[in-house]
């Protein structure tokens, strides 16, 4: 896994090259090999806490507000981002935190669970292109059409010959999305076992989020090996030009969504989103109404309602 390269973007649309350091630090290369045991996921960068980190997350939050103010009203492109993590990993964290700079009238979130049953008497694609944004929306999956290839292979709910194929139709499906418009940049929030325990334990001391914990979720942790052996291997095969991939170290949640929301508006900014032009003439509607107005108030004459 090289972090010295980004991915080469076509330049008319909606790729980009992000600018900024995280981008080129976390990406992970198309064609590249990853092996999770070699990232740090307490990595902190330069900072030391999350007050030492916020200037520079507010400036992100700005940044992402302004962002997405112009993909609604340009209205041609789409943004869609993928996160996905091992139980407690921060996907819940990273919507509250990050994307509530978002408006929620341009923005929605789905969470993929087990498939039910009108969802399961489709392929297994169905359902993300269900949800996959329109122009000048953006959706984020918390869990995604990856389960596929994750929950699926680790519980050996399919047969390898089944889910080994499918990260080729990942790879056709996002280039479609690409190819129509919709940027797409994916997260895998990358976690040590230690962190993931304190986090259940500290569940279990709230009650408040007692009911965000279960057994199943200690049980799954005797399968974290088979867990990072498919997210290595879905990671590797499906992070390409058009829909990349970025393992972001998380044991520290700030950290996590500073670069979260540095990568999304560096990604924003790419897509190179403009204003359309005016539906009126600004100067004919100008003199029409509000001269007309003024006119009106310096002479002293009533004003209608």
């Amino acid at each position: 896994m090289r972090h010295n390269q980004l991915p080469n973007c076509r330049s008319d649309s909606i790729g980009g090259e992000a600018r900024m350091k995280y981008g080129r630090k976390f990406l992970v290369e198309p064609g590249s090999k990853v092996r999770l045991a070699g990232i740090d996921p307490g990595f902190k960068d330069k900072h030391e806490s999350h007050e030492g980190a916020m200037p520079e997350l507010n400036k992100n939050a700005a940044r992402i507000a302004n962002l997405q103010y112009l993909l609604y009203a340009d209205g041609s492109r789409s943004l869609l981002i993928v996160l996905q993590a091992l139980d407690a990993g921060g996907k819940d964290g990273v919507v509250r935190h990050v994307f509530s700079a978002m408006n929620p009238q341009g923005t929605s979130v789905f969470g993929f669970k087990q498939p039910n049953a009108q969802e399961a008497a489709h392929d297994f694609l169905w359902r993300a292109h269900l949800r996959a944004p329109a122009r000048g929306q953006v959706v984020i999956f918390n869990r995604s059409h990856y389960e596929d290839v994750l929950v699926v292979r680790v519980h050996k709910l399919v047969p390898k010959d089944v889910w080994s194929g499918r990260y080729e139709l990942i790879n056709d499906f996002e280039k479609m999305l690409w190819d129509n418009g919709t940027a797409i940049v994916k997260f895998y929030l990358h976690i040590s076992p230690e962190e993931q325990l304190e986090r259940f334990r500290q569940r279990l001391e709230d009650p408040q989020r007692h009911w965000k914990i279960s057994e199943s979720d200690y049980s799954e942790r005797e399968l974290w090996p088979a867990y990072i052996e498919a997210f290595e291997e879905a990671i590797e095969k499906t992070s390409t030009k058009y829909a990349p991939w970025y393992v972001i170290p998380s044991d520290h949640k700030w950290f996590r969504n500073l670069a979260v929301s540095e990568i999304v508006a560096d990604t924003m900014e790419g897509m190179r989103l403009r204003l359309p032009p005016a539906k009126v003439d600004i100067a004919e509607i100008r003199r029409k109404y509000h001269a007309a107005a003024e006119g009106k108030r310096q002479a002293g004459q009533p004003q209608s309602k």
